[in-house]
């Protein structure tokens, strides 16, 4: 494939809806993979990037990083796939390969920043296009196999919502014997329930009103409450290990670190656009931890995905053509989506 453009949905403005155009996409490399993309996912960081929550963005702006389809075309020095295969691509598609994070399998970490699928500068300077288009060329080792165990459709929103729960699931040890929460029950917070089950704790959904309580409890989870409810946080004073925010609106930090045991950890992979405050009493009492965290190396992200095949947990979607992707992000932000939107690239 040479350079040339493909279709895509793309943001011209901040604040604007998207709308259909073309933008251009590089000659398969060597080590490329051509993907002809199959399903995109819409994470609500699509949304903030393209609002300019997050900083000034690079327009004509193409979202979409949580990408599945299947190879098209490999370059000549390509090994790890073959046309065919079914590949993922998330939240970035190069790092600078020689730091220490990126030469330890944790490129999202990489000191000189690692390029954004989208609304970045690749190593040419060239702006990147995301996945609300029809295909992608990306180096080979930033792609990633999903098993023949997960539909491709279910499996697209894994590849941000997914390891995004999953990293600090496995980095704070949330398993048998260990209790853990989940704040807000909406695209990344179903996966939490999911896969925090799968590994064996006891799970928790904290949200703002009983109206998920069935889901949750169908998803794994084995327990309920609504944040509303002032009681709640007097009730369950110092009962989880771990409590992971997913949710994107400012929370109040003070409240749920209340809720944590001596040495557990508040974890907020949700990234609100407002700063937050904090009384540092809450962590010093009980020597609780408040941290953050985002996506996973490549390495990692793979064994989610392993991970997720062998338990057979796929995100709960809706499929949408592309003519609804403005519609999708108006209910995003109002939470009416259970819970994850996925576009049908056919339809771009």
């Amino acid at each position: 494939m040479s350079v040339t453009q493909v279709a895509a949905y793309a943001a011209p403005a901040p604040k604007a809806p998207l709308e259909r155009t073309t933008v251009p996409r590089r000659a398969v490399g060597e080590h490329d993979v051509l993907i002809g993309i199959k399903y995109a996912g819409i994470c609500h960081s699509d949304i903030h990037q393209v609002r300019d929550g997050w900083g000034e963005g690079i327009y004509p702006m193409v979202p979409g990083h949580e990408i599945a389809g299947l190879v098209t075309e490999v370059g000549a020095g390509v090994t790890r796939f073959a046309v065919g295969d079914r590949v993922g691509v998330g939240c970035f598609v190069d790092s600078c390969r020689e730091c220490a994070y990126c030469l330890r399998g944790q490129e999202q970490h990489c000191v000189k920043g690692m390029t954004g699928t989208y609304n970045a500068l690749d190593k040419n300077g060239e702006p990147t296009y995301g996945g609300y288009s029809t295909h992608l060329v990306v180096d080979e080792n930033y792609a990633v196999r999903i098993p023949d165990g997960l539909a491709l459709d279910v499996a697209a929103p894994l590849l941000c919502a997914g390891i995004t729960l999953y990293s600090p699931l496995r980095h704070w040890g949330a398993g048998p014997g260990t209790k853990v929460a989940i704040v807000g029950l909406g695209g990344l917070g179903h996966i939490g329930v999911k896969i925090a089950h799968a590994l064996g704790a006891e799970v928790t959904v904290l949200s703002q009103t009983l109206r998920k309580k069935e889901d949750a409890l169908r998803l794994g989870a084995s327990h309920f409450h609504a944040t509303s409810d002032e009681a709640t946080f007097d009730e369950l004073a110092g009962s989880f290990d771990l409590i992971l925010s997913t949710v994107s609106a400012p929370l109040g930090l003070d409240a749920y670190l209340a809720l944590l045991k001596v040495d557990g950890a508040l974890v907020n992979v949700g990234a609100p656009e407002e700063p937050v405050a904090l009384n540092l009493f809450s962590v010093i009492g009980g020597r609780k931890t408040l941290a953050g965290s985002m996506i996973g190396g490549i390495a990692e992200t793979q064994e989610m995905l392993d991970f997720c095949a062998e338990h057979r947990l796929g995100s709960e979607i809706e499929l949408i053509g592309a003519d609804r992707i403005n519609e999708a992000y108006e209910r995003v932000r109002a939470g009416d989506v259970r819970y994850r939107f996925v576009i049908d690239a056919s339809t771009i």
